[in-house]
């Protein structure tokens, strides 16, 4: 199945297509129609007013248009997306008009064509999106704000200046001075684009179905034409020959410039395009967007619309929000809103004709304003990016496009590397000891930070530093060795901790890693105390306190802050899956080999993994789990897991649970004697496991003695009544150490049968936990023979 441009499934799946001429075809293709016309409607302003931005004929937007409706919804990727003239490039465009000249321009729009059909051909338009959004809404922010200081100009009825900063300037004086008929227009148009779509409905009438635009624009249009007001309007070719003003190669001298506008007009295409169609896939649950298959459109749309003399094309949220909340199911809406431009064009050119410019100008300041998004502002704030999104908005509008966006994605490689290295560093003084913390990345940009730290530490104390780091510079060795080196000769004692890969000892005797390496996540806690020790340490005399302690700093440091919010819910109540009763052997970890969390099991342990039958004297805490289990908590199931290797059923095949025993092991024997029955379901008093090797033997008397718990357990009166009822099913599981493999226990045949793998039987895993991570155990350990004083 095809993923989506964000990598992952759609919500819903698109349906099937729907048979020629069925009912469901031909709803789809009404609402198709109806889209189209609504869109078509948006784009005619639209695109005249991005055509007079850019200082283009107005001819060349209408064709954009055209070619971006036909052709992009021909070949493009997307259901839904609307090509056209887009702002974001107005700019660009209007420097490349200014600098080379219409038909050269045409040139460079036919060129990026190509190199976005090559993008597209090779499948690269995955890495378009590596470009930081808060640069990209920045740059269209920034273009929004110099499209609008630019048109108010206009509106006000004088001519826009070279500069946003030069507009700005002689923005005082333009509002003093010119209040000509364009300014009435410019106003008119300018209040109905703010309060058309904040009219309430009236019955049936909802005047948001119709665009903005074409009321604000057609408003205007009627009360010049009807005042007979003296403003200057739209003019077009009066034939389609005279409308041709296509392509023309430049001096020879220019070639260096236009390869640059090429990749500039590529570039900014191709990636308001792609993330425009991702942000309008979110809309519809129809197909998602194949991203290269669109980019390929987009360069087969701008190869021709600068072919016939037309403005660049990209994809435009604007008209693509339209199209879907039309209704638009397929792009049969964007083909048709370009055929419809092409008809109305061609056939009621002189209606078009009477549009004033100011309408038009005042549409642009409008659709500026909207460019400077305050709700992207606020989610990009939200990730700590907004810094990145007001400086290229700025950028852009005092300094220029290209400078702009380039301060922007410079800011945004150095906000990035600064979350990439950061770096924490904390110091703690317990029992006469200086605890030293390090956490992140530990490159030559924490290392001031990390000397200014150490250079604290007392001389001569005894210090602990601990190393949670993925990554470490030649820099950051050098400076922690020194001090290493420095405040050993001054006495002191240095002990360093490495908590995931060992960079500082790796670097100090052979090579450290090329790059960064994972935490070590779970495999950290899979692994026993003694293997996380590299082979080449010497054993220290152990410390089972010590061990502890450090473990429980470890799982502070990498751990605790993943399971707060979980840990936090979990601690209004329990709900276990199962009551899961196994042996108090070390080596059995049922969260592990049940690959089940915090509130999943509620576990009991004992040697021998026992159920003493109901009313047998002695201890009864094994009783009051199991009623709490089932009475209060309500558990669906009930595990007894049993496992090889047991020091408690070699203890039984020892006799240990017969003989009197000192009072050293008198618990013990009087717990065994709870087993008794277990060795006569194995058939040890009839001689069926005498002349066994010892380690099948266990393996039937465990396996026999799993068996025997299940039947104690219906002898309690709680249990039996759920079993009975069908609310509470048992269930037998048997470990095998040597293997690490779990059995449970076929109720057919009395059999332990090996559960099989994901990979032998292909059954989907449950989806692991957010922030839960894998690993592999580096060694692995031999099974050896536990004595009997172990159980």
């Amino acid at each position: 199945m095809r993923n989506d441009a964000q990598g992952v499934q759609p919500d819903a799946p698109p349906a099937t297509a729907a048979p020629p001429g069925s009912h469901k075809d031909r709803k789809g293709v009404a609402a198709d129609v109806g889209a189209s016309l609504v869109v078509f409607l948006v784009a005619v302003p639209l695109s005249l007013g991005i055509a007079v931005a850019s200082g283009a004929p107005l001819i060349a937007g209408i064709i954009a248009a055209v070619v971006g409706g036909i052709v992009a919804g021909l070949v493009g990727g997307s259901m839904v997306q609307v090509s056209g003239p887009a702002a974001g490039l107005t700019i660009i465009v209007a420097d490349l008009v200014a600098t080379y000249g219409w038909r050269v321009t045409c040139l460079i729009t036919l060129l990026a064509g190509l190199v976005q059909l090559v993008l597209g051909a090779v499948r690269i338009a995955r890495a378009a999106l590596a470009v930081s959004p808060a640069v990209v809404h920045g740059m269209l922010a920034g273009v929004g704000v110099t499209i609008a200081l630019a048109q108010l100009h206009v509106v006000l009825g004088g001519a826009p200046q070279s500069s946003a900063v030069a507009n700005i300037a002689d923005l005082p004086h333009q509002i003093a001075h010119n209040h000509s008929a364009a300014v009435a227009v410019g106003v008119i148009t300018i209040a109905i684009m703010f309060t058309w779509n904040k009219l309430p409905s009236f019955g049936r009438l909802r005047p948001a179905v119709v665009p903005a635009a074409l009321v604000a624009v057609g408003t205007a249009t009627v009360i010049a034409t009807v005042g007979d007001w003296r403003v200057e309007t739209v003019v077009l070719p009066d034939s389609l020959a005279d409308a041709w003003n296509g392509p023309m190669l430049p001096a020879a001298g220019q070639w260096h410039g236009i390869a640059v506008a090429v990749a500039t007009v590529a570039l900014v295409a191709s990636v308001e395009s792609l993330l425009a169609g991702i942000a309008v896939d979110r809309l519809h649950n129809g197909r998602r967007i194949m991203l290269n298959r669109e980019l390929f459109g987009q360069g087969a749309a701008n190869t021709v619309s600068g072919a016939l003399g037309g403005l660049p094309v990209a994809g435009v949220i604007v008209r693509s929000t339209a199209n879907v909340r039309a209704g638009a199911h397929t792009p049969r809406s964007t083909i048709l809103h370009g055929v419809w431009i092409l008809l109305f064009v061609a056939l009621f050119a002189h209606v078009v004709e009477l549009i004033p410019m100011a309408a038009l100008a005042a549409l642009l300041v409008f659709i500026g304003v909207q460019m400077v998004s305050i709700a992207h502002l606020r989610d990009l704030r939200r990730h700590h990016e907004a810094s990145v999104y007001l400086v290229t908005l700025f950028g852009v509008v005092l300094l220029g496009l290209m400078e702009g966006v380039f301060i922007g994605f410079a800011l945004a490689m150095i906000v990035s590397l600064r979350r990439l290295t950061k770096l924490t560093v904390t110091t703690e003084e317990r029992h006469n000891r200086v605890h030293v913390t390090v956490h992140g990345s530990l490159t030559f940009l924490g290392v001031p930070r990390l000397a200014h730290v150490l250079r604290t530490v007392p001389e001569g104390s005894q210090v602990d530093l601990d190393l949670h780091v993925d990554f470490m510079d030649h820099a950051a060795f050098e400076a922690i060795h020194a001090w290493r080196v420095d405040h050993e000769r001054t006495g002191g004692a240095v002990d360093i901790d490495e908590v995931h890969e060992r960079w500082y000892a790796r670097s100090s005797t052979s090579s450290a890693p090329a790059s960064k390496t994972a935490p070590g996540g779970l495999a950290r806690w899979w692994a026993p105390w003694g293997m996380r020790r590299a082979p080449e340490e010497t054993p220290r005399e152990v410390n089972p306190l010590g061990l502890l302690t450090a473990g429980a700093r470890e799982y502070h440091a990498s751990t605790a802050d993943r399971m707060r919010s979980l840990m936090g819910r979990l601690s209004h109540g329990q709900h276990p899956t199962a009551l899961f009763i196994t042996c108090a052997d070390s080596r059995v970890v049922p969260n592990l080999i049940t690959s089940s969390g915090p509130g999943d099991l509620f576990t009991v342990r004992n040697v021998g993994n026992l159920v003493p039958r109901r009313g047998t004297p002695g201890d009864v805490s094994v009783g009051a789990a199991v009623e709490y289990a089932v009475n209060v908590l309500r558990v669906p199931s009930i595990v007894v897991c049993g496992h090889s290797h047991c020091g408690a059923m070699k203890a039984l095949l020892e006799k240990a649970h017969q003989e009197p025993g000192d009072e050293r092991t008198s618990n013990m024997c009087r717990w065994l004697a709870n087993g008794h029955e277990s060795l006569v379901r194995a058939g040890e008093e009839s001689g069926a496991l005498a002349g066994l090797p010892a380690a099948e033997a266990l393996r039937r008397l465990a396996q026999a003695n799993v068996e025997e718990q299940l039947g104690n357990l219906m002898g309690y009166p709680v249990v039996r009544e759920r079993v009975e009822s069908g609310d509470l099913e048992l269930s037998g599981m048997y470990y095998d150490l040597e293997t690490a493999r779990v059995h449970l226990l076929d109720t057919a045949t009395g059999e332990f049968r090996p559960v099989q793998g994901v990979q032998d039987v292909g059954d989907p895993v449950p989806h692991p936990r957010p922030g839960a991570d894998g690993g592999q155990l580096l060694e692995e350990s031999s099974p050896g023979a536990s004595s009997r004083s172990s159980c």
